[in-house]
C-alpha cells in the first residue's frame, strides 16, 4: 500500500514539475510576443544586404545588436522570432478555442442525448475523419486564400472531430452516474443536468484537449507558412524562417536553428502542459 501512494506521490511530483516548466516556458513567449514591438531590437522587415547572414553576437565577425545574428536579406533573425511569435500564438488560441467550443459542443450532445442525435453526429465524424488531414488542409487553404483567418477556419474544421469523439466517450460515461440519475429523480431537465451536472465533470477534459490542440496548431501554421500556404511572405512566421534558413544551412545556419528550435519548445511546452494537466485532474491521483 505504501509503495503504491510513493508511486503516485512521485507521478504527481513529475507533472507539477512538467506542468510549472511548461507553463514558465510559454508565459515567457506569451509576454515576448504581446510586448513584440517594444521588445524586438530591429524592425522585422528591415532588409539591409550589407548585414546578409551575420552570425549570432558570440562568433567572430557579428555584428554588434543583432544577437542571434542576421538572414540572407540582412534582416535580424531575433526580431523576427519575437513577431513571429504572435502569429503562432493568435492560431494556437484562437483556432484551439474554436475548435474546442465546436466539438466539445457537439461531442456533449451525442453523448448525453443519445438516441438519433448521438447517431447522426457519430456518423459525421466518421465520415469527416475519413478524410487524410493533411491534404485536407492544404484544400481548405487553396480554396479560402492564405491567411490567417483560413488557417484557423482549416484548423477548426479538422481538428474538431477530436474534442468530439474524446468528450463524447466522456459524457456517456458521466452519464452514467448516480449522480446523474439522482437528479432525474429529481425533477431536473435533461438540458439542466447536461450544462449543470455533466459538463463541470467534463471541463477538466476538455481543457487538456485545448492545450494540446493549441501546440496541434502552432505545428500547422508552421507547416502551412513553410509550404507559403500561410500568411504573406513578407510577415515573420517560424514556418517561414524554417523555409528560408533550409536553403542557407551550410553558410547561416542560425536562420534554421533557432526558430526550429522555439518551434519545438513551444509545441512541447503545449503538449507538455496538457499532460501536466491530465495528471492534476486524474481523480485516481487526486
Amino acid at each position: 500500500m505504501a509503495d503504491v501512494m510513493d508511486g503516485r506521490g512521485a507521478v504527481r511530483r513529475k507533472g507539477g514539475l512538467r506542468l510549472w516548466l511548461s507553463a514558465c516556458w510559454l508565459a515567457v513567449v506569451v509576454v515576448v510576443a504581446l510586448l513584440a514591438p517594444w521588445v524586438a531590437p530591429h524592425d522585422p522587415l528591415a532588409q539591409d544586404l550589407f548585414l546578409g547572414r551575420m552570425p549570432p553576437v558570440w562568433m567572430q565577425g557579428a555584428e554588434p545588436g543583432y544577437y542571434l545574428g542576421t538572414d540572407s536579406l540582412g534582416r535580424d533573425v531575433l526580431s523576427r522570432m519575437i513577431h513571429g511569435a504572435r502569429i503562432a500564438l493568435a492560431v494556437a488560441l484562437f483556432a484551439g478555442v474554436i475548435t474546442a467550443l465546436l466539438g466539445a459542443s457537439l461531442g456533449l450532445l451525442a453523448g448525453f442525448m443519445r438516441g438519433w442525435v448521438d447517431l447522426v453526429i457519430s456518423r459525421l465524424i466518421d465520415i469527416w475523419m475519413a478524410f487524410p488531414p493533411v491534404l485536407f488542409s492544404i484544400l481548405l487553404i487553396a480554396v479560402l486564400g492564405p491567411g490567417l483567418s483560413s488557417i484557423i477556419i482549416a484548423i477548426v474544421v479538422i481538428d474538431w472531430t477530436r474534442f468530439a469523439r474524446v468528450v463524447r466517450a466522456e459524457a456517456m460515461a458521466q452519464g452514467a452516474m448516480d449522480y446523474v440519475q439522482s437528479a432525474r429523480v429529481a425533477g431536473r431537465g435533461r438540458l439542466g443536468i447536461m450544462l449543470v451536472e455533466v459538463l463541470p465533470n467534463v471541463l477538466p477534459t476538455v481543457i487538456v484537449l485545448l492545450t494540446l490542440e493549441m501546440g496541434i496548431a502552432v505545428i500547422v501554421e508552421a507547416i502551412l507558412s513553410f509550404v507559403n500556404l500561410s500568411i504573406s511572405t513578407d510577415d515573420p512566421t517560424w514556418g517561414g524562417m524554417i523555409s528560408e534558413g533550409r536553403a542557407s544551412i551550410h553558410q547561416a545556419w542560425w536562420v534554421l536553428v533557432f526558430p526550429l528550435a522555439t518551434l519545438f519548445l513551444t509545441v512541447l511546452a503545449f503538449s507538455q502542459l496538457g499532460e501536466g494537466l491530465k495528471d492534476r485532474f486524474d481523480p485516481v491521483l487526486r
